[in-house]
């Protein structure tokens, strides 16, 4: 039940082949008026490449984000060949200024990325593909504690059939993980890391995830629910915390790899070359430089950065709301992407 991404390349560029496309270096298009996207009070210009690399640093595909309470803005990458220093995370302030970099182990697993408060300090958790593990860390990289591939769960034959991809949170301080690369389960851990049990289970039908590739705790009800980027299925999945199904949602929904929620809206980077913003009821509110061509995923993930399209997303894996109101979006893409989409008064 893995979902495939080499497949998904294959089946994005099979019929395709690259156009003459508008050219665009590092920093804005330099097109003559702002490129804007989305309508009514969700209106954003595209700043392409707000988030760079330092200095001797070569960004791998940038996987995930996270900002903190001060506002400094966190993107995990596998970093590139030839990169030094060879961190898998860059720490910027929130204008977009690097700031430092660490986690070396994350070289070339550097995925999902995200930040909690834990009784007046925050931590991250990472998802490190390569090494197949969770990993807690506060803001400077010291590490917390690590968790490998819960074979005391049952579902594994071994290790390597453990692969995550991202973490949410519960209400209760335990971690809901999705492993979306691996056997497609949801799992429960405690704020530990230690396993507490298995939440889903792989296939298609109700109460079955597909490379759970990213999932959050929706708040916006009075009864919290776990919202799954169930993306091998190409569908929203929704459960109460028990794993329970409640709902399905594919409207507007084609590759979706993880959520985040702001003031009623929910945002999700589709690696299907979208990112697109759904109302309490899952409905599509506006859909944010859709690159697709021709009915298929954009087929740049490998072409050089000159074949980008100004305000048109290649392969979106990972969005955050910034403490503004503007939206981070971090791109599947080897020679790595950080978009700002400045949202219009």
């Amino acid at each position: 039940m893995k979902c495939n991404r080499r497949e998904f390349i294959c089946a994005s560029t099979a019929a395709l082949v690259l156009p003459t496309l508008a050219s665009h270096v590092w920093g804005q298009s330099s097109a003559e008026s702002p490129l804007i996207c989305g309508s009514g009070s969700n209106r954003f210009t595209f700043v392409h490449d707000w988030i760079k690399p330092p200095a001797g640093m070569i960004f791998g595909d940038t996987h995930g984000l996270a900002q903190d309470k001060s506002g400094r803005i966190y993107v995990a990458h596998t970093v590139g060949g030839g990169s030094t220093p060879v961190s898998g995370v860059c720490v910027y302030d929130a204008s977009g200024a690097f700031i430092s970099s660490w986690g070396g182990q994350f070289a070339g697993g550097a995925h999902g990325l995200d930040l909690r408060e834990e009784n007046g300090k925050e931590f991250l958790y990472h998802c490190d593909t390569r090494r197949r593990c969770i990993e807690k860390t506060d803001l400077d990289g010291k590490i917390q504690w690590t968790a490998p591939c819960p074979m005391q769960s049952g579902v594994y034959e071994k290790p390597e059939s453990w692969c995550p991809t991202n973490v949410a949170f519960s209400p209760d301080g335990n971690l809901f993980v999705g492993d979306g690369y691996g056997g497609s389960f949801i799992h429960l851990f405690g704020s530990n890391g230690e396993w507490k049990r298995v939440i889903t289970r792989p296939g298609s039908g109700v109460g079955e995830t597909s490379c759970p590739h990213g999932l959050w705790v929706d708040t916006r009800s009075s009864t919290p629910t776990l919202v799954v980027a169930d993306r091998g299925n190409r569908r929203i999945a929704q459960f109460d915390l028990d794993g329970k199904h409640i709902s399905f949602h594919t409207d507007g929904v084609r590759q979706p790899c993880d959520m985040k929620f702001r003031e009623g809206l929910m945002l999700v980077p589709d690696l299907d070359s979208v990112v697109t913003l759904y109302d309490e009821k899952f409905k599509p509110v506006v859909s944010l430089g859709d690159g697709r061509v021709e009915g298929h995923p954009s087929p740049l993930r490998g072409a050089a950065r000159e074949k980008f399209i100004p305000g048109k997303f290649v392969h979106p894996h990972d969005a955050i709301f910034l403490a503004n109101g503007d939206i981070l979006v971090a791109e599947w893409v080897p020679i790595g992407r950080v978009t700002l989409l400045r949202r219009m008064a």
